[in-house]
């Protein structure tokens, strides 16, 4: 054991049986004893010459319980792997979709958004893709009770994510655990006073970058120099006039799609309330969380508002019974950079945005949406007007357990 005068380099450690000696210490000073595995201790010496000090065992990270797919077990006694985060980490992300918050946090583990709708799709990979042709996402369990999407789950009410890898700790859940299985505990009561808790937070979100375009002179430019390539000056000359009065168009600014969609300041807000309380026979938890978010593309938001209320009752000894009931209405209006039902994922919003031109140029561009026909370049805005969609959904869900124990180690 390491024996230390506290702010000095004074120190010594102790022999096989614990025994160790400092000379000249001051009277008033205070020693710092240290052991792996062991939580460090401070003793003042206050003139004392003989000391017995014991030192503690530090092992709460082992004694730390992990839902597992068959129960619970000591992070101490696990073999399997499993990775866990917390619902206070979840709950500060300001993020619409639970799965977001696993981005980047657990070791193994791929968050994928598909594009960058309100309420794009996320896919979590956990063993990469186990098929060409079958969905390789894992098997989701709320509570205990399997569930197709957790976008509903408000983040204010999960207490943590486990996230089981291996075969040993899927087994219990067969071939729909082959790719992972993600395990999602909510909040319940505890025995003691009603508490109640009310968090909110504001965001505002603006565009990161843009891509380089040219501006209204060198768009001319370029289009000159393809049209000497081309052989289509006369094309050029219809649209801009004769080379010579290229100085007309000098230092005139033109339109930067980019921001007029997606330049617009983005806004994120967020409430929610929660109850809970109860005793050593009953508890319960009300829960309430509105998230509500204007996105940086013109048209896009999103809403949501989550109710759910749980309530647990021991019966008796060995009767456990729980009933939860859970809410969500969602307003999705607009979409993302990428438009829906159409040719090839290469008809993108962001594509018009991009390559439209900075003047105005009638007859060079079309309002005609369908890309077979036009060939051309779509106005940006008519683009995203072409592609505008309004989701309501409503999802009610209500599940209940009754559990009886047999026998010790059978429920």
């Amino acid at each position: 054991v390491s024996v230390i005068v506290k702010g000095t380099t004074i120190g010594t450690s102790t022999d096989f049986d614990g025994i160790f000696t400092i000379k000249n210490v001051p009277s008033n000073a205070t020693l710092v004893v240290s052991y792996l595995g062991f939580k460090t201790k401070e003793v003042k010496v206050a003139g004392q010459k003989n000391f017995k000090i014991t030192l503690e065992p530090s092992a709460e990270s082992l004694d730390e319980i992990v839902v597992v797919g068959y129960g619970t077990a000591r992070k101490s006694d696990l073999t399997g792997s499993v990775v866990t985060i917390s619902g206070a980490d979840v709950k500060e992300l300001p993020i619409p979709n639970v799965a977001e918050a696993l981005t980047g946090r657990l070791a193994g583990v791929q968050v994928l958004s598909s594009e960058g709708s309100p309420d794009s799709e996320i896919k979590i990979r956990i063993r990469g893709g186990g098929s060409l042709t079958q969905d390789s996402s894992p098997l989701i369990i709320v509570d205990g009770f399997p569930v197709n999407s957790i976008n509903d789950v408000s983040s204010s009410d999960i207490e943590n994510i486990t996230v089981l890898k291996d075969a040993s700790s899927t087994a219990i859940y067969g071939s729909r655990g082959a790719n992972g299985v993600v395990i999602i505990t909510t909040k319940s009561g505890k025995e003691g006073k009603v508490t109640a808790n009310f968090n909110m937070f504001y965001g505002a979100k603006l565009i990161a970058n843009t891509i380089d375009v040219l501006d209204t002179e060198d768009f001319v430019k370029w289009q000159y120099e393809y049209a000497l390539m081309d052989n289509q000056i006369s094309s050029y000359e219809r649209f801009f006039g004769l080379w010579q009065d290229y100085d007309l168009y000098a230092g005139q600014k033109g339109t930067n799609w980019q921001k007029q969609i997606y330049g617009q300041m983005g806004e994120v807000e967020s409430r929610d309330l929660s109850v809970r309380g109860g005793s050593e026979k009953f508890n319960f938890n009300f829960n309430y969380a509105m998230y509500d978010e204007k996105a940086i593309m013109i048209g896009s938001n999103f809403r949501r508002n989550n109710l759910s209320l749980s309530l647990k009752s021991k019966a008796s000894k060995k009767v456990d019974l729980s009933f939860t009931l859970r809410y969500s209405d969602t307003e999705i209006n607009g979409g993302g950079a990428n438009e829906q039902n159409e040719i090839s994922s290469a008809d993108a919003r962001l594509r018009h945005s991009v390559g439209y031109s900075p003047i105005p140029l009638p007859g060079l561009t079309t309002d005609d949406t369908d890309d077979a026909i036009a060939s051309y370049l779509v106005n940006p805005f008519v683009a995203v007007d072409d592609n505008q969609q309004l989701k309501l959904r409503k999802n009610f869900n209500m599940v209940g357990s009754f559990s009886w124990e047999i026998k010790e180690n059978l429920k």
